[in-house]
């Protein structure tokens, strides 16, 4: 681990440049940093680094997913110049779809819960979405989001409903980039991977790629918010338990089985349950001393890596994922009247809460 954080540390203050110029958005899309959290990584004995997804030219890691399955849809011949692309997204998924039609020259309609941070609801409307915020109800209710923008495609012609939870063109994206960049980066040297997920694309992806290239010797983990059902699926062997509870993160957790994520459910090695607590102060603390402005999914990931690490024992590399900003959260986030109304303030240090600069 000593050659591995030397090799870090020695590297200039500038990243290298590609070697040639890219295509454009599409072009720009992956290859992101791998960044090493120093100060956690002395706290654990461990060598703890994360996926700068963030600095996709889109801002988050659904960049991958978004471009992943249009371009699946126009290889199979779905998908037409001038089409229509549909989806039902939490936010980030939508937005990395508006950036890719708006290069590629499609229409982008999206559906979302209303309880998406109106951050998100106005980016995608200034990238040109059509965007339709619908009561946030259970999945098995007809009037889901999903199923929404399921029917909305069916009505219309040279459309797709690109269906990020179920279409597995989102997973088999990680496993062609995301994976292989983290292997490369840590130079084959990779313990183990662990991230929350929702559509379950990005931990099925990069798994199934950590395990083929590690011959099964990394170990890939869950990360699980309050409110999913997916920590006891892992944990109990595969029983689906009714969720309560919620949390303030977006995007992550779910209620059930994906097909992304059946593709390698019965491959993970463990879960761990993150509550809202650590997350919001983990955040903070992020902020504070690294200097990364993180929303709360990349916050619960770091977390998570972290205890996984004193699961583990010293001496390990541990990777995980930094998926957004909190740009698109920081109404919310550092909002002191947010933060006393979701019990969340006194989860941060004193000494950090000089960061909730918004009433």
């Amino acid at each position: 681990m000593q050659a591995v954080i030397a090799a870090l540390r020695a590297r200039p203050l500038s990243r290298a440049f590609t070697s040639r110029s890219v295509d454009g958005f599409v072009g720009a899309v992956g290859n992101t940093p791998l960044i090493r959290l120093n100060k956690l990584s002395e706290q654990t004995g461990c060598n703890i680094v994360a996926k700068g997804e963030f600095q996709n030219p889109g801002g988050s890691v659904k960049d991958r997913a978004a471009l992943g399955v249009v371009l699946d849809a126009e290889k199979r011949g779905l998908l037409k110049p001038g089409g229509t692309v549909v989806e039902g997204t939490a936010g980030n998924t939508g937005i990395g779809l508006a950036h890719v039609c708006r290069a590629r020259g499609y229409r982008c309609v999206i559906f979302m819960p209303n309880t998406q941070s109106q951050e998100k609801i106005d980016l995608l409307r200034m990238l040109g979405a059509e965007v339709y915020p619908v009561p946030a109800v259970a999945y098995e209710n007809p009037a889901n989001y999903n199923h929404q923008a399921r029917d909305f495609a069916k009505e219309l012609p040279n459309a797709i409903w690109t269906d990020q939870f179920d279409n597995t063109a989102n997973a088999d994206a990680h496993y062609r980039t995301t994976g292989p960049e983290i292997w490369a980066q840590t130079d084959g040297k990779l313990d183990a991977f662990i991230c929350a997920t929702g559509t379950g694309g990005s931990l099925a992806g990069i798994g199934r790629a950590l395990k083929e290239k590690s011959d099964g010797r990394a170990q890939v983990w869950l990360a699980d918010p309050p409110g999913s059902v997916l920590h006891s699926y892992i944990t109990s062997g595969g029983k689906l338990t009714e969720r309560s509870g919620g949390s303030i993160t977006e995007g992550i957790g779910q209620g059930r089985i994906t097909n992304n994520l059946g593709t390698f459910v019965k491959n993970i090695d463990g879960a761990l349950r993150i509550p809202d607590e650590k997350t919001i102060a983990m955040l903070y603390d992020l902020l504070d001393t690294e200097g990364i402005y993180l929303g709360a999914s990349s916050a619960l990931n770091v977390v998570a890596a972290v205890e996984l690490a004193k699961e583990l024992g010293p001496g390990k590399t541990i990777a995980t994922l930094l998926c957004d900003g909190a740009y698109r959260y920081q109404s919310r986030l550092f909002s002191k009247k947010w933060l006393q109304a979701k019990g969340l303030e006194s989860a941060i240090p004193e000494h950090l809460k000089k960061y909730a600069v918004l009433e």
